[in-house]
């Protein structure tokens, strides 16, 4: 085991669901250290991940005990959980934590699940000449999603009342993919602002800027 001091290593990529980690880790101060290298596109970054992770896919990180951990919505949770004091979600007996827990997961298994299909549609049996199809129904699907999220829930300035969480992280990271940010605003038209406040927190500009720029969507 690492010692309890070693920072957090995160295997990730510009662009992708490992953002949302990253913007965490930067509101909290947490040092970590960053591998990059897009799983999806680059054999050398699977293999560099792949005893972490048998899926041989990003988000993968590497806890300070030196435990390996997968899927962005629980290092999300996990991380905030062992930060109390920062309030970046709240607390077991805080009246907000089963919706925040049902949004964390339905972001995760009803949209994110979705953007594994694209790189290659042979995944699900579909031959690679059907793939701006599938591609078109994926993001299709994903504008449902988002649309259904949005009919039930009440924002304020951000997406579970008047504290910046994770759950706000990761909805505007995730909302960034395709079917891309102006349809996202389309259909979610109550979560619109609550991302783009996101995007304009000033403590992550310079993040934004060098890990996710937002120009051109």
């Amino acid at each position: 085991m690492a010692p309890a001091n070693t920072p957090w290593t995160v295997h990730g990529a510009p662009a992708s669901g490992s953002i949302a980690i990253d913007a965490a880790l930067t509101l909290l101060g947490t040092p970590y250290k960053l591998i990059d290298g897009a799983t999806w596109a680059d054999s050398a970054a699977r293999e560099r991940v792949a005893p972490l992770n048998p899926l041989r896919q990003i988000t993968t990180v590497v806890l300070p005990g030196g435990e390996a951990m997968t899927e962005s919505a629980a290092i999300l949770i996990h991380l905030a959980d062992l930060h109390p004091e920062a309030r970046l979600a709240p607390g077991l007996a805080d009246p907000r934590r089963a919706r925040y827990l049902r949004w964390m997961v339905y972001v995760s298994s009803a949209i994110c699940s979705l953007h594994w299909i694209k790189p290659d549609v042979g995944r699900i049996g579909v031959p690679p000449a059907a793939r701006d199809g599938v591609v078109h129904a994926v993001h299709e699907r994903i504008a449902l999603c988002w649309t259904h999220m949005d009919g039930q829930l009440s924002p304020g300035t951000y997406l579970l009342g008047d504290e910046l969480t994770v759950l706000d992280l990761y909805v505007t990271v995730v909302s960034r993919f395709g079917p891309w940010r102006q349809r996202f605003c389309e259909v979610a038209p109550r979560m619109a602002p609550v991302v783009q406040r996101v995007d304009n927190e000033p403590r992550l500009q310079a993040f934004w800027r060098d890990r996710f720029p937002l120009d051109g969507q």
